[in-house]
């Protein structure tokens, strides 16, 4: 139980058009909200997913004077298309072969128009896939976002950060279960433990392992312990063909990607009107601090606040880890107060 309103629920889009062809067949999208809404209706926090993320699985920074507080803020959690919970290529027919960011983001602004009568956000915080969602908010809404909270997130997906997901997805294709487009005729185990093992490579640092926090921290025994009782077991209760749509999510993400801004990266960033928070970890393998560094000069209002933290991506979600989510906590909440 919680002291604070939470509810959550299940939109229904309809049939739903994609940006790059096709149709999600009556679009569900669920969600989850944290705190109340004022009567002005300007209170308003997004709060979009990263990958394979819920809405519980990473509501835990949500409390009173933690990252985001319920107590001031109206927290809106939307479910990614393809997290297990809104429409995803497991579960429904037909589903298009890429669903964008961008599409994410166009029916998370319907949610906010059509069930909450909002039009203006105070804030879009994310992390990792849910920080681009962050972006795309503010490019494609530039008057109607004040702030953008982006942790460990980029604008567009770089080239290094798409040889990780092409190894992902290389991997899943391998799969004797695999029967083509990101489609499985079972879950393919073995291959999700591999899928695990990618992941762990990345996720965490080289510092992480050379300082062997895995052990000395998280109390594993040793590195073959680590990998199996904490990776291979991550990502076996997911559906293989919603990791793969969304890691096509994750690949083509970029905000200038679209009509708005026919790919022109700098013009995108240049016309978001949002103050932007880019927060990323020292030692992040996908998101790298020269990333942000690179973006930073076509941004209207920003500030770059990189995460001291030899824990990687994982920096940016610190559950458990004391300093960095002291250092995140202060940081938002004060960019949040000015």
């Amino acid at each position: 139980m919680t002291s604070w309103p939470v509810q959550e629920g299940v939109f229904e889009l309809g049939d739903l058009n994609v940006e790059r062809g096709g149709v999600i067949q009556g679009a569900r999208l669920a969600w989850q909200t944290h705190g109340t809404l004022n009567s002005a209706r300007d209170n308003v926090i997004v709060y979009p997913c990263s990958y394979a993320a819920t809405h519980d699985s990473q509501s835990w920074l949500i409390g009173p004077g933690g990252v985001l507080d319920p107590e001031r803020w109206f927290i809106v959690i939307p479910d990614m298309f393809s997290n297990g919970l809104s429409s995803g290529a497991a579960e429904t027919p037909d589903y298009p072969d890429l669903v964008t960011l961008r599409d994410n983001v166009l029916a998370q602004s319907r949610l906010l128009r059509e069930i909450f009568g909002v039009q203006r956000v105070a804030a879009v915080y994310g992390f990792s896939m849910g920080a681009m969602q962050a972006y795309h908010w503010a490019a494609l809404f530039p008057g109607q976002v004040e702030r953008a909270i982006v942790v460990c997130g980029s604008a567009r997906t770089s080239l290094h950060n798409k040889v990780f997901l092409s190894g992902l997805l290389r991997t899943l294709e391998a799969a004797p279960e695999h029967l083509g487009n990101g489609r499985f005729a079972a879950e393919p185990h073995e291959a999700l433990k591999a899928f695990g093992h990618i992941y762990a490579g990345w996720g965490l640092s080289q510092d992480f392992y050379r300082a062997e926090l895995f052990r000395t921290v998280l109390g594993f025994p040793d590195l073959e312990t680590y990998l199996r009782s904490d990776w291979e077991v991550r990502f076996a209760p997911y559906r293989a063909a919603n990791l793969y749509a969304q890691a096509l999510s994750w690949f083509h993400g970029d905000i200038s990607g679209n009509d708005l801004y026919g790919g022109d990266l700098s013009q995108a960033l240049a016309s978001i009107q949002a103050r932007v928070l880019l927060m990323p970890s020292e030692t992040d393998l996908y998101f790298r601090v020269a990333d942000n560094a690179a973006e930073l000069p076509y941004l209207q209002a920003a500030e770059l606040r990189s995460i001291p933290s030899l824990w990687g991506h994982r920096a940016g979600s610190p559950a458990g880890l004391p300093e960095e989510l002291t250092f995140l906590s202060s940081a938002v909440q004060n960019w949040l107060a000015e």
